[in-house]
């Protein structure tokens, strides 16, 4: 639907991809009957390189790497891409949007089951975004239609299919309804076009946190598929022990809302950064290194994060996905033991 407003009203010009355009409508279903959305070759790099070029003719494109897993191969055209605008001193825009599934929880072994933001924060020029509900979704894309730079959206895989507690503005409050109008049927689409609903403009502005659950027992910070879990947690907690928690959605990887972040150390003297990217050079260890170099005197235990094992790939063995990026179990843990230890 977001896409849907960008080209009736934002001036999308090209939504493209593997898979994207008809008869599929993209893996997750996504982009259908969506009047510029057109398939590609399966080339990552062609499709980036593609969307650059679209965008320096003056076009407006959005543009899918089916799993971010196989953005990697693509890296030094993002490199490119983050530069081109400063290069010139502001007088060439770079407005493509790249959208693509992130991270595990849908058992998609080692090929599929990657995250990218700790990969996305080192690429200077680009903004990074990563929404953990429908609505921030709908809010942050727009955002990023409209920005001149290229913006990166991670969509969590494990969330693809997860009903928001938040209408989209606009948005039919049958979920049934909704699905009549715009899923295409299955077998022969040829005649079919959806019946969109007059959706709204609706802006998540990048850059901006939201606190999902309000407290002051400790902070924690985390974005995409653990935002859920950590809420989750936190209401829990609170039944429990009576621990309140100030969880913070990130939304935003690049750029950050440090000021909401900060101010929230300074209640709680206590932060937990929790994320599935891998250990080795996480976002999360930047976060965590800000925190210590400017809160060293408000921190009342040492801070921490939660994060994937930094290993290879996952096995498609829920076993194995279950042991390599935190679940529900682990993420309560670790807020019940931030919480527990004496200042």
């Amino acid at each position: 639907m977001a896409l849907h407003y960008g080209e009736e009203h934002l001036g999308v010009t090209d939504v493209f991809g593997e898979d994207v355009g008809p008869p599929l409508g993209g893996v997750f279903t996504a982009t259908q009957g969506l009047k510029t959305a057109w398939n590609s070759p399966l080339d990552e790099r062609g499709i980036l390189g593609t969307a650059m070029g679209i965008a320096y003719a003056g076009g407006k494109p959005v543009c899918e790497i089916q799993f971010c897993d196989y953005a990697f191969n693509s890296i030094d055209l993002m490199k490119v891409a983050g530069n081109q605008r400063w290069c010139s001193a502001g007088a060439f825009a770079m407005p493509i949007v790249v959208m693509t599934p992130n991270g595990a929880g849908i058992r998609g072994s080692i090929y599929h089951s990657h995250s990218f933001e700790s990969w996305a924060s080192r690429l200077a020029g680009w903004k990074v975004v990563m929404p953990s509900n429908p609505l921030d979704a709908y809010g942050l894309m727009l955002a990023a239609i409209q920005d001149p730079n290229p913006v990166l959206v991670l969509l969590p895989k494990a969330l693809m299919r997860v009903k928001g507690d938040q209408p989209i503005p606009g948005e039919p409050a049958d979920s049934d309804d909704l699905g009549r109008m715009i899923d295409a049927p299955i077998g022969d689409r040829t005649d079919w076009r959806p019946n969109w609903p007059a959706v709204e403009e609706y802006i998540v502005p990048i850059g901006k946190a939201a606190r999902v659950r309000e407290g002051h027992s400790a902070t924690v910070l985390t974005w995409g598929r653990l935002v859920p879990l950590c809420a989750k947690a936190a209401d829990e907690l609170a039944r429990e022990f009576g621990h309140t928690y100030d969880v913070i959605d990130l939304r935003s990887i690049f750029p950050y809302d440090w000021d909401l972040i900060s101010r929230s150390i300074e209640k709680t003297g206590r932060l937990l950064i929790a994320n599935e990217d891998t250990e080795v050079t996480n976002f999360g260890e930047h976060l965590l290194r800000r925190a210590i170099d400017e809160h060293f005197y408000d921190l009342l235990v040492k801070p921490r994060t939660l994060m994937g094992k930094h290993l290879p790939g996952i096995g498609m063995n829920q076993v194995y996905e279950d042991n390599s990026v935190p679940q529900y179990p682990d993420v309560k843990a670790a807020m019940r033991d931030i919480t527990a230890e004496p200042a």
